[in-house]
């Protein structure tokens, strides 16, 4: 989740600091007050393009900083990368750019650390989805696609897809395996003769448990104390069974007490059971105390077999030094070379036998991808019934989508491109969903996307740039709940100019430009204060402000009708957080 979002110089905006929360935080504003220079700059701050032109005028140098809220998978892939936390709580990226005479530079930090394009845009798949005006961002990744495609439907389909995985790594397998026999005689002699004297080493050392190390551990620590466990267990012995002293014994005791018991079971059937336990118990503690003094009576101390496995060990903590670092490691190794040397050794086995057994890899890596098709066809139709569903109420009625699912060479993930197919107006034919849609119908569809798709999205943050451009009344409605749908389970960020989406808000932002004087340092020609034009955001924090501004929105001024208007709004989005709440 973004937390806090600092920016400086970049564009129109001179320094600027925003905090936003959990749920759906609104940004509004006039048209062009600079709404989208704010998710600009998150763009940019996560790895996106940049140019020159994000540079304020005058400057030479911009600053884009975000703070994320850190969960536990993302702690876990920070530490993969080598990225330390700089607590528990938050992960600080930033961003500089600076412009020479000749390009534009910028750097990338994470919590300090400088990091390249490569791991910005993992990190970006972990944090936020950007989907703004003119942007096809995960929607246009055909990866995503299939992978959306996939976890629609359902554990049979990842269990398939597991199968084709398995199957691919299989002829790739037998594939590399003709590649090497392939090779030149020189580098296979080569690997023979280390492999070789691997194998005889291996073989001379008789590695058989990957548990011997701890077993002999245990046996030398025995060894090694065999006078300390004859004493300890004979005074076992004696505390349990038969004490030399003729002092009562732990089954004297319990005997004593069977009696008593066996007493008052006379005049309280009640304490039967206690008898019973109390009998089970000297049976236990005089069968321990046999079986102690047979183990002390039968412990002797060995110096031949002590220095055999001392010698013992020393032999495999070689092998694990060389073939390890852990001795099922080295036998794993072991097991595999030998594999190895036969196919070497194996002078018989020609070229087109590999290439028969290649072939037939190949063909089981097509049947199961096959399947996997077949189970994806059936997905794709689940998925397109869905999202017709949910693109009705947004201003889509008309709408036309199909998952086209075509042949590819096979890979781990099958053998299909997974194309999402769409026509927005009736009479026109379907065509790839990002050469056709617009901006406001690309964001709209994402938006009935995320509905279908709440729990399948690593992102903790989801930014959608003016979805409601272009409707009104219901329509409007139907996208502030979507909004407020997602934002149960993400955080949402919006740019929009509706008031029934704004008044939706967990948090609102007012964003405008304003002109200022730059200062005393900089005049005009004439003397005077030169005058810059700048963003400026402003929280809008009590009903007050929420009420003035969604009144501006609604009737273009603060006239009464509209102040009531916002009023209504504003109840009716409490009234629905209510009734979410309560389901």
């Amino acid at each position: 989740m973004l937390l806090c979002l600092r920016i400086e110089n970049f564009a129109l905006i001179d320094q600027l600091e925003l905090e936003f929360g959990p749920g759906l935080n609104v940004l509004t504003g006039e048209t062009g007050a600079g709404k989208s220079i704010i998710l600009d700059a998150l763009d940019a701050v996560l790895g996106g393009k940049v140019s020159s032109r994000v540079l304020r005028t005058g400057t030479h140098r911009a600053l884009v900083e975000g703070t994320f809220a850190v969960n536990p998978p993302l702690a876990a892939w920070l530490s993969e990368q080598e990225i330390d936390l700089i607590d528990d709580n938050s992960v600080v990226i930033s961003r500089e750019i600076t412009a020479t005479t000749s390009n534009i530079r910028s750097r990338s930090r994470v919590n300090g650390v400088l990091v390249n394009r490569q791991l910005m845009v993992g990190l970006r798949d972990r944090l936020v989805e950007i989907t703004a005006q003119g942007q096809t961002v995960q929607v246009g990744q055909s990866a995503q696609v299939r992978d959306w495609l996939d976890l629609y439907g359902g554990e049979a389909l990842i269990e398939q897809r597991h199968k084709v995985a398995a199957a691919y790594n299989a002829y790739h397998q037998a594939h590399q395996t003709l590649e090497k026999r392939r090779t030149s005689e020189r580098e296979r002699l080569q690997q023979l003769d280390l492999l070789t004297y691997q194998v005889q080493e291996l073989g001379a050392a008789n590695l058989a448990d990957p548990q011997e190390m701890e077993q002999l551990s245990q046996e030398r620590e025995r060894l090694n104390h065999v006078v300390d466990l004859q004493q300890m267990s004979y005074k076992v012995y004696q505390d349990l069974y038969q004490n030399d002293d003729e002092s009562p014994t732990a089954s004297d005791l319990l005997a004593d007490s069977e009696t008593k018991l066996n007493h008052m079971v006379e005049f309280d059937s009640q304490l039967e059971t206690l008898l019973e336990l109390v009998r089970d118990a000297q049976a236990a503690v005089v069968e321990v105390g046999r079986q102690i003094n047979a183990y002390g009576e039968n412990l002797e101390a060995d110096p031949q077999r002590l220095e055999e496995v001392e010698e013992r060990i020393r032999e495999l903590k070689q092998i694990c030094r060389k073939y390890g670092p852990t001795l099922g490691e080295a036998i794993a190794y072991y097991e595999r070379i030998q594999v190895e040397l036969a196919e070497l050794n194996d002078n018989e086995q020609s070229i087109e036998i590999l290439e028969q057994q290649e072939q037939a890899f190949l063909q089981y890596l097509l049947e199961v991808s096959q399947q996997l098709t077949q189970l994806r066809r059936q997905s794709a139709a689940n998925l397109e019934f869905r999202l017709i569903a949910e693109l009705k109420p947004l201003a889509m009625d008309k709408v036309k989508f199909q998952i086209d699912i075509s042949a590819v060479a096979p890979t781990a993930t099958g053998a299909d491109k997974i194309t999402f197919m769409f026509s927005p107006n009736p009479g026109e034919p379907l065509q790839p969903l990002t050469e056709i849609a617009s901006g406001g119908e690309m964001s709209r569809f994402l938006l009935a996307l995320k509905a279908c798709f709440t729990q399948a999205d690593a992102a903790a943050t989801m930014v959608f740039d003016e979805i409601d451009v272009g409707v009104s009344g219901r329509v409007a409605q139907a996208i502030a709940e979507k909004l407020h749908q997602l934002s149960s389970s993400h955080q949402v960020l919006c740019v929009t100019h509706q008031p029934l989406v704004a008044a939706m808000a967990d948090r609102h932002f007012r964003v405008d430009k304003q002109v200022i004087n730059q200062g005393k340092g900089n005049k005009t020609s004439n003397g005077s204060a030169e005058q810059r034009t700048v963003v400026r955001v402003t929280s809008l924090d009590n009903l007050s402000t929420r009420r003035e501004e969604l009144a501006l929105l609604a009737g273009g001024k603060s006239a009464n009708e509209a102040i009531a208007f916002a009023e209504s709004l504003l109840l009716q989005a409490a009234n629905h957080r209510q009734i979410k709440e309560k389901g």
